[in-house]
């Protein structure tokens, strides 16, 4: 007998909670004379499914689960199964974890469960015997058949279900790759969109769309000089829903910030999901990366997944063990406690999805070589159970001390949708952060705000105000001025107000205090004053970006001036609004140059990217790490609540160039004094007001500056390094 928690709910018998197949059968494991398969009791770990030289193992864990059966397919877009094994819990379960192993079985085989048990959804549970289930755990999945519709409510889905696939890459030959392993201090993140990166026709590449079609586009990302590409979420996501029709265009789930499975690879990116390649084709994109000098860092998202709440479809986590994987409302478990603004939330601090997110991680790195991950809205992951947050919560430091884990970069979205805000005390030590007060005090200091020039100072020199009481360093901030979320940096200066029209929520959605200036007009202009501006404030970003302390990142497509006419919230635009134009590069040639150039002096002068903060140190040119000036030197204007300027000179050591920063974003040309160095002069590398090519100069070109005096035009930067 088996008796649900609700008090007010009747005992029911076992016959209650068995499977289609099982209704009428006595439930033996062995085969049938028209099965395909013989079956033997398997292993408990690991789990998911695992194949060798005669089978595969299938391991799926399920605490409250009842009744289990395996669906084995002949192929991705077969509606029936053509073997259906059941799973007898004396001889197929091992306390919680449910265990067969299939003989014969082999790569490419398509699979998935049918899990019951107590169906009282007011105790958290939500199992359905007649709902088919993709394995948390499968490397690969297909929908060819999958209508999401019909995961919703009860009932059968059999022919309208995803299928996962038995993935065996053992023999790959990674060419002796590894993780590439790059100091923080050196790495400049370029965060980019896999299928928007080469779905434009004018991308002109044999596989659009996908991780093979990325690979064609390396030749530009290694030009361009960046060190790592952030990829947008990889893991499997539903973008065949249309969430609404907008003037004849439908709108999908484009960014992919909402998992259906954390091991597998997003078919929509491979060219050959139906027959099992999705690894493989994942795995090349990495191996050519790597050879380009370009760490892969994926942006992952642990803190809800694509079941959505109450109302939302089961094919999962929902229909395996619901109460376990997911935060629940006390008084009636039947919602879910939404700290993600989703519809749910991950149960990330217990044990078993705990284990979960620590072997998907590790996973990525061991088997698929990738160099870090940056995690969404991962304030959620230090929630505990009851969703307080937590000083020391399991799943972070796991992450955090995991031996597999101990050379990958780890980046942390430290807030959520619940309010819960972590910048500069996010849990763990390694933890680099998104740095959103970077973001916040950059822009309004470049579109002219006065007064901020000593939180502006603060973020340049790797918000040690944030960090150094923790014993962090300047590499645990991201810093950034836009990001995939929001503004492209061309919209930042030619838009004041968002215009998401496009996405049929009535401008509703989207942050509407984005700190833009549209340089006098809103959005595109004729006016080639205007259009100079505002291409002097990209390049006025992109040298604060690369001349400040700490991790840099921008978008893809900011170097060329990219947009979104105006929509800061494209996640629902799978088409042109968000496909990089493959025009541009050649369109704006003179912006993408100076990009290249600015990425290549950072690179050159460590001074810019130290890997600890600045302490007062004098070289022996009697120059200080750092020290502050305003038009007057050593007078910063930090009481001058009307100021828009601000200047700082760095001392190298060891041999390397003193570097000396000066900004006007005030809007009429000034005066500044320059340092003395011994036995130097100055020369200039970059002066934002210039034209092309004089407004910034390769290594060994710079031009010497006589006098003491500099005047700088309004609304520019320039810099100037000592020889």
């Amino acid at each position: 007998m088996i008796t649900t928690s609700s008090s007010n709910t009747a005992t029911l018998e076992p016959s209650q909670f068995a499977l289609p197949s099982q209704r009428d059968q006595t439930g033996s494991s062995a085969p049938h004379a028209d099965e395909r398969y013989a079956t033997e009791p398997g292993r408990t770990h690991p789990l998911g499914a695992t194949p060798d030289a005669s089978g595969v193992n299938f391991a799926l864990f399920s605490e409250f689960a009842t009744a289990v059966e395996l669906l084995i397919f002949d192929d991705h877009d077969s509606p029936e199964p053509v073997q259906v094994i059941r799973l007898s819990p004396e001889r197929n379960k091992t306390f919680h974890i449910w265990h067969v192993f299939v003989r014969g079985l082999a790569h490419g085989a398509h699979y998935a469960y049918r899990v019951d048990g107590p169906r009282n959804i007011h105790d958290g549970h939500r199992f359905d015997g007649e709902k088919v289930l993709i394995d948390p755990y499968a490397r690969g999945n297909n929908k060819t058949l999958w209508r999401r519709g019909d995961a919703c409510g009860s009932g059968s889905n059999l022919t309208t279900s995803m299928r996962s696939v038995v993935i065996d890459n053992s023999d790959y030959d990674w060419e002796g790759d590894e993780p590439l392993n790059t100091p923080m201090s050196e790495l400049i993140i370029y965060e980019t969109h896999v299928g928007g990166f080469t779905k434009s026709k004018t991308a002109k590449v044999q596989n659009p769309g996908s991780f093979k079609g990325l690979i064609e586009k390396i030749p530009y990302l290694k030009e361009l000089g960046i060190t790592a590409i952030e990829l947008l979420p990889v893991f499997e996501f539903d973008d065949s829903e249309v969430l609404r029709t907008v003037d004849g265009q439908p709108l999908r789930n484009y960014w992919g910030y909402s998992t259906m499975a954390f091991f597998a690879p997003h078919p929509g990116y491979c060219v050959n999901p139906e027959s099992g390649e999705h690894v493989r084709e994942f795995r090349d994109m990495v191996k050519e990366l790597h050879k380009a000098g370009i760490s892969v860092i994926l942006d992952v998202v642990f803190n809800h997944t694509d079941e959505g709440n109450h109302q939302g479809p089961t094919f999962s986590f929902k229909g395996i063990d619901n109460s376990n994987y997911y935060h629940l409302v006390p008084g009636d478990k039947q919602y879910y406690n939404d700290y993600t603004g989703c519809g749910n939330t991950f149960n990330c601090n217990h044990p078993v999805p705990e284990k979960l997110i620590v072997e998907c991680l590790e996973y990525w790195v061991k088997e698929m070589h990738v160099d870090g991950f940056r995690f969404d809205e991962a304030s959620v992951l230090t929630r505990g159970e009851n969703g307080a947050p937590l000083e020391y919560p399991p799943v972070v430091w796991h992450i955090e001390l995991s031996e597999v884990l101990s050379d990958t970069k780890v980046f942390a979205e430290a807030w959520d949708a619940a309010g819960l805000y972590q910048i500069g005390y996010f849990p763990g030590y390694r933890w680099a952060e998104w740095n959103g007060r970077y973001r916040d005090d950059v822009r309004r200091f470049v579109k002219g705000d006065p007064g901020v020039v000593g939180s502006f100072a603060a973020r340049n020199a790797g918000s040690a105000d944030l960090y150094e009481s923790r014993r962090h360093l300047p590499v645990n901030s991201v810093n950034f001025v836009n990001c995939h979320d929001g503004f492209t940096l061309n919209d930042l200066v030619s838009y004041d107000g968002k215009h998401n029209d496009a996405n049929g929520e009535g401008n509703r959605d989207g942050n509407d205090d984005n700190m833009s200036w549209n340089c006098g007009v809103e959005g595109p202009t004729d006016d080639p004053a205007i259009e100079a501006l505002r291409e002097r404030q990209i390049k006025n970003f992109c040298a604060t970006l690369m001349l400040s302390q700490g991790i840099p990142m921008f978008v893809a497509g900011d170097e060329v001036r990219r947009t979104q006419r105006g929509n800061n919230n494209g996640y629902c635009q799978d088409n042109e609004l968000n496909w990089f134009d493959w025009t541009l590069p050649e369109k704006n040639d003179d912006l993408l140059r100076f990009w290249r150039l600015m990425i290549d002096f950072r690179k050159k002068h460590p001074v810019v990217h130290r890997s600890r903060f600045f302490t007062g140190e004098v070289n022996e040119r009697n120059l200080a790490d750092i020290a502050w000036h305003g038009c007057k030197l050593f007078s910063p204007p930090w009481n001058d609540p009307s100021a828009r300027v601000l200047a700082c000179t760095l001392g190298g050591f060891a041999g390397e160039a003193d570097v000396h920063v000066m900004l006007n974003m005030y809007w009429e040309g000034l005066s500044f004094e320059l340092p003395t160095v011994e036995g130097r002069t100055w020369h200039r590398v970059v002066d934002t007001s210039l034209p092309s090519p004089s407004d910034i100069l390769g290594y060994g070109k710079e031009i010497k500056i006589d006098g003491g005096q500099y005047i700088v035009n309004g609304r520019s930067v320039v810099v100037l390094v000592s020889k």
